[in-house]
């Protein structure tokens, strides 16, 4: 078996180490004998969605979302047809605001891709700190960094999660990040994936299970530094007086 990842424009959009994520996809596979490709798609690149099996769209600057605005409205409606065929997508910060339909920032308003029924606006006051979510996806809390001026409302979609601590989409909403089909958009840097093997693993198989055909269990890893960073980040912003098991509850 074989998964091909497409890396979106590293060249502008790669904030906070989000090319961990890269790495995390690969070494994740490697570990079990599944071979991995990765290709960088640079800002002048021709991309054919077709031959992509996940697709990684990282964070960046106003000012290079702003840049990369333009190759993302060349290839907007490929992107978009990938993901209503179930195509599997992380977008983090930047990449979260892009595949929606708008980012208002304090100067201008930077078009997005319309792939998601959200929408962007920036306020002064940057939200800045370590997060922690519940999600009904994932047995174990999802931690990271957020650090984002922009308040991404997110309407009728489904959150990735709630708000343990931290202030997630728009510092008030209580939710973070958007679940669409199999596309996992998020503000959490860190980079994500290799504080949450959990989310790779949930990636992994549905690109898997699109490009096979069938429901692949990928054979778990022993994870015990991973699980034990998790377990510190959560113990250390959890109240002291209660077991952890039942401060973090998940939502229906």
């Amino acid at each position: 078996m074989k998964l091909t990842i497409g890396h979106l424009y590293p060249d502008l959009l790669n904030l906070y180490g989000d090319r961990g994520n890269i790495q995390c996809f690969r070494k994740r596979l490697e570990w079990r004998k599944i071979e991995a490709e990765v290709i960088p798609f640079l800002s002048d690149d021709k991309i054919d969605f077709t031959k992509l099996d996940i697709v990684l769209l990282g964070g960046g600057s106003d000012r290079e979302q702003e840049l990369v605005c333009k190759y993302l409205i060349e290839i907007k409606q490929d992107f978009k047809d990938y993901v209503e065929n179930n195509g599997v997508v992380l977008a983090v910060c930047g990449g979260y605001q892009l595949l929606g339909k708008y980012y208002k920032t304090d100067k201008k308003v930077i078009e997005g891709l319309d792939i998601l029924d959200i929408y962007t606006e920036w306020e002064p006051e940057r939200l800045i700190r370590n997060i922690i979510l519940n999600s009904p996806l994932f047995e174990t809390p999802i931690t990271g960094f957020e650090n984002h001026g922009g308040r991404t409302y997110i309407g009728s979609h489904t959150p990735l999660g709630k708000v343990f601590f931290g202030l997630g989409n728009t510092g008030k909403s209580g939710y973070e990040g958007v679940v669409y089909k199999n596309v996992i958009a998020t503000y959490l840097h860190g980079p994500l994936l290799p504080k949450n093997p959990e989310i790779c693993d949930y990636l992994l198989e549905r690109a898997l299970k699109r490009k096979y055909g069938k429901d692949i269990s990928l054979e778990k890893l022993p994870d015990k530094l991973e699980h034990k960073a998790n377990e510190y980040i959560v113990s250390r912003y959890s109240d002291k007086k209660y077991v952890l098991k039942e401060t973090i509850k998940r939502y229906t």
